[in-house]
């Protein structure tokens, strides 16, 4: 039972893992038996379980009723756990290296606005890297509101202002009117911190 549970648990991981890779959506429509596509995630299950026998033993109608996990909430757990550790190694990898931070606000589909943060580093071979850290939802887009949501995100992910070198305000406007950076700047002590 121990390694069906398992075997169960990784080939929902893996599938979440994949459809997060290649940035496709994990529900369908409608996701009831009725309709020939059920979403993404249940799709990649389905074929999964069609072409091996070990997987098809511990999935979908094969699993234990109070163990489907192919919930909408424990999808988005496994999301949440692999979008963790995926910043957890990011984190790790910028270290103590200096990055520049890339900020762009918008809204969302429910009008909620939102600051999605990119961090670039050089790594250790001399190539830029650029990775996604996160996004926040944040009350409005004045510069003090994303100045603190930023503050927010390097403080649970234990980065330093200090580190920033280079900062860029694609969509986020309010973060490059002059008084408000230089009102950042001054605070956080980034004065020879670049912004575009």
């Amino acid at each position: 039972m121990k390694v069906e549970c398992r075997t169960h648990l990784l080939v929902s991981i893996d599938c979440a893992r994949f459809l997060l890779r290649q940035g496709l959506a994990f529900h369908g429509h409608d996701e009831s038996d009725i309709f020939e596509n059920q979403g993404n995630f249940l799709e990649l299950l389905h074929f999964l379980a069609g072409h091996n026998d070990d997987i098809k033993k511990v999935v979908l109608e094969n699993a234990p009723k109070n163990l489907k996990l192919i919930a909408p909430d424990i999808q988005k757990d496994i999301s949440n756990a692999l979008a963790s550790e995926t910043t957890s190694i990011i984190v790790n990898a910028i270290g103590h290296k200096l990055f520049a931070i890339l900020c762009d606000e918008s809204r969302d589909a429910s009008t909620k606005e939102q600051l999605t943060i990119v961090i670039r580093y050089v790594d250790s071979h001399g190539y830029v890297i650029e990775r996604f850290l996160g996004i926040l939802h944040v009350r409005d887009t004045t510069a003090l509101s994303l100045k603190k949501a930023i503050d927010v995100l390097f403080s649970k992910h234990g980065l330093s202002m200090s580190q920033i070198h280079g900062q860029g305000y694609d969509g986020a406007s309010n973060m490059r009117g002059s008084s408000q950076r230089q009102e950042i700047l001054r605070e956080q002590r980034l004065k020879k911190a670049l912004t575009i």
